[in-house]
């Protein structure tokens, strides 16, 4: 039986190719949905450009046939817009002029039409009223990854025997093949995947270990694991995996995605390499710094100032990771505060790191950069694949974010973007993938208490 899915303002500013991803059901779209979406197309965001998106292609689509009465889709399904069901009953106090509730009469007349009806939001109280009137409802799940406990984490623990590991050291190399994981009362093979870091266990002698990278058929040993760029030394294994993937050069690992809580040193490591290669060769150009801020990649050209005057505020975690870049003497480091912010705001100053709007990188194309996005668990799929594709020759982009702590109000542990990216670039010879661990803390030990804890 075809069914019929009733898409929300929310879903199509999420992804304008939403309206494709139903197969061959049919796809409806309120007036009120369209009302609002085009309250949209003005604005400077992604949420703009999505809407000017739905926009050209309900354009194209209407040459097809009349909208109203539902025009094919290329997958073979069939979009229409609708008018109707106007007249139908809410609670009481459900104020119809609102375009959640309008949204909701369509679908509740749809319903009494004996249709197989779908609400499609990513609007969590618009799911809890659909839900009191019997509409059944669900998120849009297209461009979603897995629960958060089953995401790649980009490393892994196998096993193998001493002499392994013996030989590793020796010749920089073991096969897959003789590494294995635990399953229940059985030893298996372990299936890596490329690029994944590796912590390797004895079977004899639970003592005995070695950690390195999978490459194609094998594990290598790691390349960069005795270097201190920016005098800064790997505290735990995840900070070794992490070192490892921030020094490869761009040619062989032009991105990096690193996942993990608070006070793990994701900013601090990527700043703290990034520096280190402008400072000690011709690599890159620049680091350039993009921190997105709910509500204002979507305002901030009506707010005062210079770009980086409105950004100075998001970048104050940035600035805390350079003082201590900066000095690396714990007790002397604050004694003046003045030339210590002055040592900080040099690096601006003489554009070595630069700050930008995430919703400028749209449609450039940047060579030669360091690039950091940093909280990137806010960005929607569609922001951080136009980030992504925004790399030019001998750019390094490292996306860093905690997939817990999202503050979009449409986005969530499965469909933020950093989720997302880690899930497609899984495997590709082109990234590195490393999730730090809530025991690999550094920032204090109440810091690491509290990722444990709360």
């Amino acid at each position: 039986m075809k069914k019929t899915f009733v898409l929300d303002a929310s879903v199509l500013l999420h992804s304008a190719d939403s309206i494709l991803a139903f197969d061959d059901n049919t796809v409806v779209i309120p007036e009120a949905v369209i009302e609002e979406i085009n309250n949209f197309r003005k604005d400077g965001s992604d949420r703009g450009a999505n809407a000017r998106q739905v926009g050209a292609l309900l354009d194209q689509l209407r040459l097809r046939g009349h909208l109203l009465e539902g025009v094919p889709l290329s997958n073979g399904g069939v979009l229409k817009v609708e008018l109707n069901h106007t007249s139908c009953q809410l609670p009481s106090r459900w104020d119809v002029d609102k375009n959640d509730n309008r949204l909701l009469q369509v679908c509740l007349g749809l319903h009494q039409d004996k249709n197989s009806v779908y609400l499609v939001t990513k609007d969590v109280f618009t799911r809890i009223k659909a839900d009191i009137i019997g509409i059944p409802v669900q998120d849009f799940h297209h461009d979603q990854a897995p629960e958060l406990h089953y995401q790649y984490q980009g490393r892994s623990e196998v096993f193998t025997r001493s002499s392994h590991i013996e030989a590793f050291y020796e010749t920089g190399f073991i096969h897959l093949k003789d590494l294995f994981i635990r399953h229940k009362e059985d030893w298996l093979e372990a299936p890596l995947i490329h690029n994944q870091f590796v912590t390797i266990t004895a079977f004899d002698n639970y003592n005995q270990k070695a950690i390195g990278i999978a490459k194609n058929d094998k594990v290598a040993l790691l390349k960069y694991i005795r270097q201190k760029p920016f005098g800064v030394i790997p505290r735990n294994t995840g900070q070794k995996f992490y070192q490892e993937a921030l020094m490869s050069p761009p040619e062989e690992i032009p991105l990096v995605i690193c996942k993990g809580p608070a006070g793990t040193a994701k900013t601090f490591y990527a700043l703290a390499v990034g520096l280190h290669k402008i400072m000690n060769s011709k690599d890159y150009r620049k680091i350039l710094v993009c921190r997105p801020y709910i509500g204002m990649d979507e305002s901030i050209g009506f707010l005062p100032g210079t770009e980086a005057e409105k950004l100075g505020p998001l970048m104050r975690g940035i600035n805390d990771n350079l003082e201590i870049l900066i000095d690396n003497d714990e007790k002397l480091r604050y004694d003046s505060e003045k030339k210590l912010k002055d040592k900080v705001e040099e690096f601006y100053s003489r554009k070595i790191i630069n700050v930008e709007a995430v919703a400028y990188l749209r449609g450039r194309s940047i060579a030669k950069h360091w690039i950091i996005i940093d909280e990137a668990q806010n960005l929607t799929p569609n922001q951080i694949k136009g980030i992504i594709t925004r790399a030019g020759p001998s750019t390094k982009i490292v996306i860093i974010g905690d997939p817990t702590q999202i503050d979009h109000p449409y986005l969530d542990a499965r469909s933020n973007g950093l989720s997302y990216a880690s899930e497609k670039m899984k495997g590709s010879p082109l990234c590195c993938q490393i999730s730090l661990l809530e025991n690999e803390c550094e920032r204090s030990l109440l810091a690491q208490e509290a990722a444990q804890r709360l």
